[in-house]
């Protein structure tokens, strides 16, 4: 891939259909005017197969429904799609295989998460969790992890502009690659993990940047995309960071600025740069939200 590629997939804050405008009275009583999401529901079918209900923008409905099967083992990775049906009035979209499937008896084994928008994940995805393997041939310099914050910080985002969003992005040494947005977090990265699905994407190499907390969840869903390296501008659980220790993900918390936390996997960190060197990061760029 060039160098010079960024941004395959980039948020669209001017997006009309993902947010709106409302007026309301700031804390000294002055009228305003504040930018907020949309949340619509999408019920998503796996053939004949009820699956979930999801709260989402609404955007990249195929790259949703790909990747919460995928993250949810309901899709191998050789799995042929033959069809993706997406009514958006009915707020329903029906993913066909060739083999019909039924996941009854995996629909009884479902774990709620700390996800907001109800995340979950599937017992069975937590009993074959040993058996995954990271590639540790994949560095991170701390020179693209400088670069890849300010890129992604700096990039017009609903989560800039909005709050009330997560932001999620596939990246490749300092190049940030798939950028998605969505009330939830899992949302953002099963849009991306539907993306990388589609495209056949080596996640080998790849590293995942997401603006939420770093939980069991999110750990989990990056080791089921086979993707060594996980960041976040956010904090860290302690479930989450037993997970990645247990599987050798390599996990960066708190990243803003010059400052980051390494908490799992160290031995992937290149320190090439002086941090004195690194500007902080401004404030005008941090988010408006709360909602890490």
């Amino acid at each position: 891939m060039p160098k010079n590629i960024e941004f395959i997939i980039a948020p669209n804050p001017t997006d009309e259909t993902l947010s709106t405008i409302v007026s309301g009275l700031d804390h000294t009583g002055a009228t305003i005017e504040t930018r907020v999401v949309h949340e619509r529901a999408l019920t998503l079918f796996l053939n004949s197969q009820e699956v979930v209900t999801m709260m989402t923008i609404g955007d990249h409905p195929d790259l949703l429904a790909i990747g919460y099967l995928v993250n949810q083992n309901m899709l191998a990775k050789d799995e042929i799609i033959t069809e993706i049906d997406y009514d958006a009035d009915l707020e329903v979209i029906v993913v066909r295989t060739e083999v019909e499937t039924n996941f009854e008896d995996k629909m009884k084994k479902k774990i709620r998460t700390s996800g907001c928008a109800q995340g979950t994940v599937f017992g069975d995805i937590m009993e074959s969790f040993d058996k995954i393997k990271l590639s540790q041939k994949v560095k991170l310099k701390t020179s693209w992890l400088y670069a890849l914050t300010k890129k992604i910080n700096t990039v017009p985002s609903l989560y800039l502009e909005a709050g009330a969003i997560h932001g999620c992005v596939l990246c490749e040494e300092d190049r940030p690659l798939v950028y998605m947005e969505d009330v939830g977090r899992h949302n953002a990265v099963d849009k991306i993990a539907g993306w990388m699905f589609k495209n056949k994407t080596d996640a080998s190499e790849k590293i995942f940047y997401t603006t939420g907390r770093l939980t069991s969840e999110m750990v989990i869903k990056t080791v089921m995309m086979g993707i060594p390296i996980l960041v976040s501008r956010s904090g860290f659980t302690a479930s989450g960071v037993e997970l990645a220790r247990k599987v050798g993900l390599t996990l960066i918390g708190r990243a803003r600025g010059k400052r980051f936390i390494v908490l799992s996997g160290e031995e992937r960190i290149e320190f090439d740069i002086d941090p004195g060197t690194i500007t902080e990061e401004d404030k005008k760029h941090s988010r408006k939200g709360s909602n890490s």
